[in-house]
């Protein structure tokens, strides 16, 4: 196998990974103001996510550098392109965590509250955005004979990107639903037992009518197999949930988004950007690679912290595994000692 062919494997894995677990650090902020119905409970959900968030996003951070640089000429012409909608995410990505970070800083009410805005929103922009981005990249934007993006963002918010878009809020606020119903105890759970149900199924429609679209816009015979696994994941993920068993249906979900992704990538190759205006100025895994000799030394970069970054993360999952309610969070009037990241 190629070691073009390797990075773009690993870069597509890098967001699987992103997407699986940061998804779920989405779908709990943006359920702050539908789970929760006090102070108490908004920090219980918080906490949730609370030990793992920052390194969840740490998965974007590997993914852009890899991309560049493996594919520095894809790294161009995407955030050139993409500049503005990317903006927005990075924007909201770092008053997401201003707000995880400053919330517990000050007990007054109106402080909390308006932290717990900027989660909100903070989670929302990128779970739709980055669903427009990449519905965007699978299907194909223009671009000249430079590779230089020629579109604008109007071009980007098409009825397929914004499709894209709604699929993947739909998918992460279930998926968010679904951990919250793992992690808590106490009436929250049964709360996101039940919305996870009900959004999962607007979830599933929004789903299948896009991976439907891909399909026949730009899929193949691997993109097919992927597509039926991942619905077929989220209706087990749902009818587990339906059951009350709470980790198969997470598992479902993190399958249905991974499986998902993985297939939107198969579709994608050989392609890393297919241009609309002349398939002759696509980007692909060979003209928009770096050197062999760059792909060679990131291959051995990769091979010896990849397994320790992904042992570290494991780690941290398992120790804080633990599940949290409300009797565990302090009285209000304490409010200003507690951490985001405290789990009991």
């Amino acid at each position: 196998m190629e070691l073009t062919t390797v990075w773009f494997i690993l870069i597509a894995v890098l967001w699987i990974g992103y997407f699986a677990l940061e998804g779920f650090d989405f779908g709990v902020g943006m359920l702050l103001p539908v789970l929760a119905h006090d102070d108490r409970e908004r920090r219980v959900l918080i906490n949730t996510i609370g030990p793992v968030w920052d390194g969840n996003e740490v998965w974007v951070l590997v993914a852009g550098g890899a991309t560049f640089a493996a594919f520095p000429e894809w790294y161009a012409t995407l955030f050139s392109g993409f500049y503005l909608p990317l903006l927005l995410i990075l924007v909201a990505l770092i008053v997401r965590g201003l707000a995880f970070e400053y919330r517990h800083q000050r007990s007054e009410p109106t402080w909390a509250a308006r932290w717990d805005l900027a989660l909100i929103i903070g989670s929302f922009v990128p779970a739709l955005l980055w669903g427009v981005a990449f519905a965007n990249i699978v299907r194909g934007v223009p671009l000249d004979a430079d590779h230089e993006f020629t579109g604008s963002l109007l071009t980007l918010l098409n009825p397929y990107g914004l499709l894209g878009g709604v699929v993947t809020t739909l998918l992460f606020l279930t998926h968010g639903a679904m951990f919250v119903s793992l992690k808590t105890d106490g009436e929250i759970r049964y709360r996101a037992r039940a919305f996870a149900f009900k959004i999962g199924i607007a979830a599933a429609v929004a789903a299948v009518a896009f991976l439907v679209w891909t399909q026949v816009e730009t899929g193949t015979a691997g993109s097919a197999v992927f597509f039926v696994a991942a619905a077929l994941c989220l209706v087990g993920g749902l009818l587990a949930v339906r059951t009350g068993r709470e980790g198969w249906a997470f598992a479902g979900t993190f399958a249905t988004i991974a499986l998902a992704v993985a297939g939107l990538f198969v579709a994608l190759f050989p392609d890393v950007m297919p241009s609309t205006t002349d398939a002759a100025y696509s980007l692909t895994t060979t003209n928009a690679s770096a050197t062999a000799y760059t792909l060679k030394i990131m291959t051995v970069v990769a091979a010896i912290f990849t397994p320790l970054v992904l042992g570290y993360q494991a780690w941290s999952y398992w120790v804080f595994r633990k599940r949290i309610a409300v009797h565990h969070i302090p009285e209000p009037a304490h409010h200003d000692h507690d951490g985001v990241g405290a789990s009991s």
